[in-house]
């Protein structure tokens, strides 16, 4: 269709381990929302080996139970463990959907973006460090990385559109502190 942009795939899981004999796997998961991601009917490009005999399909998944802690995924056509190990270490994609919350970005949409203090470029996103506390912008600053803590207090402004990421970082974060004599 002119005028139509290509669809952008986001990576939400690989699938590790079969489990059970009845065509279950165990996941890991590369999303903060599960229960939407993996609910029934969910489908999923995969990303597998061209000599897999999964290459160019995809998955639909049946059921999501979790054992111990673990997410353990039930998939339609993988009805026991033969099929399932062929499956294994598969990446799971699905189509990126426009319907986010205004301050929530993939990390594919912040990497590259310029940051800038106080109207200066300090650097440019290299990478986002998701960590059990909070998200850590990795900025490239001049071949030095700064690990940027991902807060409003200290990320107020993020503009994709216009490849900005605005900081008010702390002293210190950007600039070497010089020890003071005493």
């Amino acid at each position: 269709m002119a005028g139509s942009r290509p669809r952008q795939q986001v990576r939400v899981g690989r699938l590790t381990k079969a489990h059970g004999l009845k065509g279950a796997l165990k996941l890991e998961l590369y999303t903060d929302d599960p229960e939407r991601r993996f609910a029934p009917g969910a489908e999923f490009s995969l990303q597998v080996p061209t000599t897999s005999k999964w290459h160019g399909k995809s998955l639909t998944l049946t059921e999501l139970r979790w054992y111990n802690g673990h997410p353990v995924g039930f998939f339609d056509g993988v009805d026991d463990r033969d099929e399932a190990e062929s499956l294994v270490k598969a990446i799971l994609w699905v189509d990126q959907d426009d319907s986010t919350e205004p301050d929530a970005w993939y990390d594919h949409q912040l990497v590259g973006l310029t940051v800038v203090r106080d109207g200066v470029d300090v650097g440019t996103v290299a990478r986002v460090d998701h960590l059990p506390a909070q998200d850590l912008l990795a900025v490239d600053a001049g071949g030095r990385e700064v690990l940027v803590p991902f807060v409003t207090a200290i990320v107020p402004s993020v503009d994709v559109e216009n490849g900005i990421v605005t900081i008010t970082p702390p002293f210190g974060l950007f600039e070497d502190i010089e020890d003071e004599e005493l």
